[in-house]
Protein backbone atom coordinates (compact mmCIF):
# COMPACT_ATOMS: atom_id res chain seq x y z
CA UNK A 1 0.00 0.00 0.00
CA UNK A 2 1.63 3.08 -1.00
CA UNK A 3 -0.73 5.42 0.91
CA UNK A 4 -0.51 6.39 4.61
CA UNK A 5 -3.27 7.68 6.50
CA UNK A 6 -2.46 9.38 9.47
CA UNK A 7 -5.21 11.34 12.04
CA UNK A 8 -4.67 14.76 13.40
CA UNK A 9 -7.21 15.88 15.36
CA UNK A 10 -9.68 16.92 12.49
CA UNK A 11 -7.17 16.59 9.57
CA UNK A 12 -7.02 13.28 7.82
CA UNK A 13 -3.15 13.36 6.58
CA UNK A 14 -2.59 10.79 3.59
CA UNK A 15 0.98 10.53 2.03
CA UNK A 16 1.80 9.74 -0.72
CA UNK A 17 5.10 6.96 -1.12
CA UNK A 18 6.25 4.95 -3.95
CA UNK A 19 9.80 5.27 -4.29
CA UNK A 20 12.32 6.48 -5.79
CA UNK A 21 9.99 9.14 -8.01
CA UNK A 22 6.38 8.91 -6.71
CA UNK A 23 4.82 8.21 -10.04
CA UNK A 24 1.29 7.55 -9.78
CA UNK A 25 -0.33 4.66 -11.66
CA UNK A 26 -4.18 3.57 -12.27
CA UNK A 27 -3.96 0.62 -9.48
CA UNK A 28 -2.57 3.23 -6.91
CA UNK A 29 -5.23 5.93 -7.73
CA UNK A 30 -8.11 3.06 -7.31
CA UNK A 31 -6.13 2.67 -3.78
CA UNK A 32 -6.46 5.98 -3.02
CA UNK A 33 -10.22 6.43 -4.05
CA UNK A 34 -11.02 3.61 -1.27
CA UNK A 35 -8.84 5.72 1.53
CA UNK A 36 -11.01 8.67 0.23
CA UNK A 37 -14.04 6.69 0.49
CA UNK A 38 -12.84 5.90 4.34
CA UNK A 39 -12.45 9.42 5.41
CA UNK A 40 -15.27 10.77 3.76
CA UNK A 41 -17.46 8.34 6.12
CA UNK A 42 -15.48 10.10 9.20
CA UNK A 43 -17.37 12.40 10.83
CA UNK A 44 -14.35 13.36 13.60
CA UNK A 45 -12.74 14.31 9.91
CA UNK A 46 -12.85 17.83 8.84
CA UNK A 47 -10.09 18.26 6.41
CA UNK A 48 -8.20 16.31 4.10
CA UNK A 49 -4.44 16.96 3.73
CA UNK A 50 -2.46 15.16 0.77
CA UNK A 51 1.49 15.26 0.56
CA UNK A 52 4.04 13.39 -1.04
CA UNK A 53 6.36 10.76 1.36
CA UNK A 54 9.35 10.97 -0.93
CA UNK A 55 11.81 13.51 -0.55
CA UNK A 56 11.65 16.04 -3.51
CA UNK A 57 8.64 14.35 -4.78
CA UNK A 58 4.82 15.19 -4.93
CA UNK A 59 3.23 13.13 -7.56
CA UNK A 60 6.70 13.32 -9.90
CA UNK A 61 3.79 12.32 -13.08
CA UNK A 62 1.95 9.47 -14.32
CA UNK A 63 3.28 5.96 -14.88
CA UNK A 64 5.14 5.97 -18.26
CA UNK A 65 3.63 1.96 -18.25
CA UNK A 66 -0.01 3.24 -17.52
CA UNK A 67 0.83 5.54 -21.14
CA UNK A 68 2.80 3.11 -22.77
CA UNK A 69 -0.62 0.92 -22.49
CA UNK A 70 -2.72 3.98 -24.15
CA UNK A 71 0.02 4.68 -26.55
CA UNK A 72 -0.01 1.18 -27.91
CA UNK A 73 -3.43 -0.03 -26.68
CA UNK A 74 -1.70 -3.38 -25.02
CA UNK A 75 -3.78 -4.62 -22.11
CA UNK A 76 -2.48 -3.44 -18.32
CA UNK A 77 -3.21 -3.33 -14.43
CA UNK A 78 -5.96 -1.13 -13.85
CA UNK A 79 -8.76 1.11 -15.34
CA UNK A 80 -7.61 3.75 -16.97
CA UNK A 81 -10.54 6.11 -15.78
CA UNK A 82 -9.01 5.92 -12.84
CA UNK A 83 -7.79 9.22 -12.93
CA UNK A 84 -10.71 11.20 -14.03
CA UNK A 85 -12.93 9.00 -11.28
CA UNK A 86 -10.64 9.75 -8.36
CA UNK A 87 -9.43 13.56 -9.27
CA UNK A 88 -13.69 13.66 -9.55
CA UNK A 89 -13.63 12.09 -5.90
CA UNK A 90 -11.46 14.75 -4.56
CA UNK A 91 -14.01 17.04 -5.70
CA UNK A 92 -17.10 15.10 -4.09
CA UNK A 93 -15.06 14.73 -1.02
CA UNK A 94 -17.85 16.19 1.66
CA UNK A 95 -14.42 17.73 3.37
CA UNK A 96 -12.16 20.32 1.93
CA UNK A 97 -9.38 18.71 0.46
CA UNK A 98 -5.59 21.18 0.14
CA UNK A 99 -2.57 19.72 -1.50
CA UNK A 100 0.52 19.90 0.11
CA UNK A 101 2.97 19.83 -2.54
CA UNK A 102 6.56 18.97 -1.19
CA UNK A 103 8.06 19.00 -4.48
CA UNK A 104 8.11 17.73 -8.53
CA UNK A 105 4.30 18.36 -9.67
CA UNK A 106 4.59 17.03 -13.29
CA UNK A 107 2.04 16.17 -15.58
CA UNK A 108 -0.10 14.02 -13.96
CA UNK A 109 1.08 15.07 -10.50
CA UNK A 110 0.18 19.05 -11.67
CA UNK A 111 -3.23 17.36 -12.36
CA UNK A 112 -3.54 15.66 -9.19
CA UNK A 113 -2.85 19.05 -7.47
CA UNK A 114 -5.44 21.16 -9.23
CA UNK A 115 -8.17 19.31 -8.23
CA UNK A 116 -7.91 19.71 -4.96
CA UNK A 117 -9.75 22.57 -3.25
CA UNK A 118 -6.51 24.82 -2.17
CA UNK A 119 -3.07 23.98 -2.65
CA UNK A 120 0.34 25.07 -0.60
CA UNK A 121 4.23 24.05 -1.99
CA UNK A 122 7.17 23.90 -0.28
CA UNK A 123 9.56 26.63 -1.56
CA UNK A 124 11.36 23.59 -3.61
CA UNK A 125 8.41 22.75 -5.21
CA UNK A 126 7.98 22.88 -9.12
CA UNK A 127 5.37 22.56 -11.88
CA UNK A 128 4.96 21.71 -15.27
CA UNK A 129 3.08 20.26 -17.78
CA UNK A 130 5.22 18.01 -20.15
CA UNK A 131 2.48 16.22 -22.49
CA UNK A 132 2.74 19.11 -25.64
CA UNK A 133 6.66 17.99 -25.62
CA UNK A 134 6.22 14.64 -26.00
CA UNK A 135 3.17 14.55 -28.62
CA UNK A 136 -0.16 14.86 -25.84
CA UNK A 137 -1.94 17.02 -24.13
CA UNK A 138 -2.85 16.88 -20.47
CA UNK A 139 -5.31 14.55 -19.81
CA UNK A 140 -6.45 14.60 -16.07
CA UNK A 141 -8.00 17.53 -16.20
CA UNK A 142 -5.04 20.62 -16.72
CA UNK A 143 -6.46 22.27 -19.96
CA UNK A 144 -10.27 22.59 -17.59
CA UNK A 145 -9.12 23.13 -13.67
CA UNK A 146 -5.98 25.41 -14.96
CA UNK A 147 -7.23 27.97 -16.92
CA UNK A 148 -10.79 28.09 -14.15
CA UNK A 149 -7.88 28.92 -11.76
CA UNK A 150 -5.87 31.59 -13.30
CA UNK A 151 -7.15 32.31 -16.37
CA UNK A 152 -7.06 30.82 -19.86
CA UNK A 153 -4.49 32.37 -21.33
CA UNK A 154 -2.09 32.53 -18.04
CA UNK A 155 -3.10 28.69 -18.26
CA UNK A 156 -2.41 28.36 -22.02
CA UNK A 157 1.19 29.58 -21.67
CA UNK A 158 1.48 27.27 -19.17
CA UNK A 159 0.23 24.56 -20.13
CA UNK A 160 1.67 25.41 -23.84
CA UNK A 161 5.01 25.94 -23.06
CA UNK A 162 5.68 22.85 -20.83
CA UNK A 163 7.81 25.32 -19.22
CA UNK A 164 8.43 24.77 -15.12
CA UNK A 165 6.64 26.86 -12.74
CA UNK A 166 8.57 27.42 -9.40
CA UNK A 167 6.61 27.98 -6.03
CA UNK A 168 7.19 31.64 -6.28
CA UNK A 169 5.59 32.28 -9.07
CA UNK A 170 2.84 29.45 -8.79
CA UNK A 171 2.29 31.82 -5.95
CA UNK A 172 2.25 34.42 -8.13
CA UNK A 173 -0.25 33.31 -10.50
CA UNK A 174 -2.74 32.08 -7.95
CA UNK A 175 -1.71 28.16 -8.46
CA UNK A 176 -0.71 28.06 -5.18
CA UNK A 177 -2.39 29.18 -2.06
CA UNK A 178 0.68 29.92 0.18
CA UNK A 179 4.44 28.31 -0.05
CA UNK A 180 6.05 27.48 3.04
CA UNK A 181 9.69 26.65 4.01
CA UNK A 182 11.10 23.32 3.23
CA UNK A 183 12.09 22.52 6.66
CA UNK A 184 9.57 20.90 8.74
CA UNK A 185 7.10 20.98 5.63
CA UNK A 186 4.12 19.05 6.38
CA UNK A 187 4.07 20.20 10.02
CA UNK A 188 3.71 24.01 8.29
CA UNK A 189 0.96 22.61 6.48
CA UNK A 190 -0.59 21.11 9.29
CA UNK A 191 -0.60 24.75 10.97
CA UNK A 192 -1.57 26.13 7.82
CA UNK A 193 -4.93 24.04 7.82
CA UNK A 194 -5.54 24.36 11.22
CA UNK A 195 -7.78 27.21 11.30
CA UNK A 196 -9.70 25.97 8.52
CA UNK A 197 -10.04 22.57 9.93
CA UNK A 198 -11.13 24.38 13.73
CA UNK A 199 -14.34 25.51 12.01
CA UNK A 200 -17.48 23.32 12.37
CA UNK A 201 -17.73 20.68 10.08
CA UNK A 202 -21.56 20.86 8.62
CA UNK A 203 -20.61 24.20 7.60
CA UNK A 204 -17.07 23.35 5.84
CA UNK A 205 -18.77 21.10 4.13
CA UNK A 206 -22.19 23.01 2.83
CA UNK A 207 -19.29 26.24 1.76
CA UNK A 208 -17.28 23.55 0.37
CA UNK A 209 -20.11 21.64 -1.67
CA UNK A 210 -21.66 25.04 -2.39
CA UNK A 211 -18.04 26.32 -4.32
CA UNK A 212 -17.24 23.20 -5.70
CA UNK A 213 -21.07 22.90 -7.52
CA UNK A 214 -21.38 26.59 -8.25
CA UNK A 215 -17.74 26.28 -10.66
CA UNK A 216 -19.64 24.15 -13.06
CA UNK A 217 -22.90 26.34 -13.30
CA UNK A 218 -24.00 29.67 -14.87
CA UNK A 219 -23.91 32.73 -12.23
CA UNK A 220 -27.88 32.84 -11.70
CA UNK A 221 -27.85 28.91 -10.97
CA UNK A 222 -24.62 29.03 -8.88
CA UNK A 223 -26.70 31.53 -6.67
CA UNK A 224 -30.02 29.03 -6.40
CA UNK A 225 -27.81 26.42 -5.53
CA UNK A 226 -26.18 28.58 -2.97
CA UNK A 227 -29.27 29.79 -1.61
CA UNK A 228 -30.49 26.23 -1.42
CA UNK A 229 -27.41 25.13 0.70
CA UNK A 230 -27.60 27.88 2.82
CA UNK A 231 -30.82 27.23 3.70
CA UNK A 232 -30.21 23.70 4.60
CA UNK A 233 -27.30 24.86 6.63
CA UNK A 234 -28.84 27.21 8.68
CA UNK A 235 -32.13 25.14 9.60
CA UNK A 236 -29.58 22.03 10.24
CA UNK A 237 -29.72 20.18 13.53
CA UNK A 238 -25.96 21.09 13.75
CA UNK A 239 -26.39 25.21 13.04
CA UNK A 240 -29.89 25.15 15.22
CA UNK A 241 -27.83 23.88 18.54
CA UNK A 242 -25.15 26.70 17.92
CA UNK A 243 -27.20 29.17 17.87
CA UNK A 244 -28.51 27.89 20.82
CA UNK A 245 -25.61 27.46 22.39
CA UNK A 246 -24.23 31.00 21.35
CA UNK A 247 -27.67 32.83 22.54
CA UNK A 248 -27.26 31.43 26.50
CA UNK A 249 -23.99 32.59 26.31
CA UNK A 250 -25.36 35.94 25.50
CA UNK A 251 -28.23 35.76 27.89
CA UNK A 252 -25.61 34.83 30.67
CA UNK A 253 -23.58 38.24 29.98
Amino acid sequence: MSWDLEQHGPVALIRFDRPPENLMSYVLLAQLEAVLDEVAADQATSLVLITGNVPGYFIGHADLDDVDQLVYGRPGPGDPDAWGRTLARMATLPQPVVAAVNGQAWGGGFEFALAALLRVAASSAHFCFVEVGVGAIPGAGGTQRLPRLIGSSKAAEVILSGRLVHAAEALELGIVDAVLPDAGFVDAALNWVAPIAAQPRHTLVAAKRAIVEGLALPLSDGLENEQRIFRATLTSDESRRMFDAAGDHDSSG
